[in-house]
């Protein structure tokens, strides 16, 4: 059995099919997804749906997860004067920050399937973990989508808020734990100050960051076998 993790698909379906041929997933392997499957590729519902086809996937949510299972409830019904007038101010402000972050092709997806199949979306998106603590090869590891918002030593895990969590970036130039490794995705590797190899995983201070920009011009996913340490990429998007 080897553990693999991947994050920040964003609608890549292709990159995802691609990557998953290059790592050769066994039935008894476990593959981790850190979040933000959803919004900005074309394909975000289809990479959704082959994930809950997977029973080795675990699925943990990501920023853009939460956004869209604060709307998709939303697109469930049908959208007239009458059910616009009836959204309160904060749904009708998540509604707005999701389309304003990439939320067109997951809606239109999402719009193409029958409503069972849009409420088994719905709740998988809403059983989906917000991190994982293992153990591999004798190392300890911290699976979250973001990072550790507002970090102090000693801060016990369950103390962190979900925004803390999924949204707030990872802080790089600070190592979280001396025993423990955290993987995240959510800042792309590109953006890293400083960072020498930029759009590959990157590694410092006992953290490992895995988003590789899948969805943006030149970007390719990304995945790291834990048990090897072994990274895998897919083709440079165009």
């Amino acid at each position: 059995m080897a553990i693999y993790v991947i994050s920040d698909i964003h609608g890549e379906y292709d990159k995802f099919l691609e990557l998953l041929g290059k790592i050769k997933l066994k039935d008894s392997d476990i593959l981790y997804i850190l979040g933000d499957v959803v919004d900005r590729g074309p394909h975000p519902i289809k990479v959704l749906l082959k994930l809950m086809e997977m029973p080795n996937a675990v699925m943990m949510v990501g920023n853009h997860e939460l956004m869209a299972i604060e709307c998709l409830k939303f697109l469930q019904r049908e959208i007239t004067e009458e059910s616009i007038n009836e959204l309160g101010e904060e749904e009708a402000n998540n509604l707005i920050s999701w389309m304003q972050n990439g939320s067109e092709t997951t809606i239109k997806e999402f719009r193409e399937l029958d409503s069972e199949q849009r409420q088994e979306v719905i709740e998988y998106l809403r059983e989906s973990l917000i991190y994982e603590e293992i153990a591999v090869g004798g190392k300890e590891y911290l699976l979250v989508h973001a990072g550790l918002g507002n970090y102090y030593p000693g801060k016990d895990i369950e103390d962190y808020s979900l925004k803390e969590l999924i949204w707030d970036r990872a802080e790089y130039d600070i190592q979280y734990y001396p025993d423990k490794y955290v993987v995240t995705g959510h800042t792309p590797t590109q953006n890293i100050e400083g960072n020498p190899r930029p759009g590959y995983i990157y590694r410092k201070n006992n953290h490992i960051a895995i988003d590789c920009g899948a969805s943006w011009p030149g970007g390719r996913l990304a995945a790291i076998c834990l048990d090897t340490g072994e990274e895998y990429y897919s083709m440079e998007g165009s």
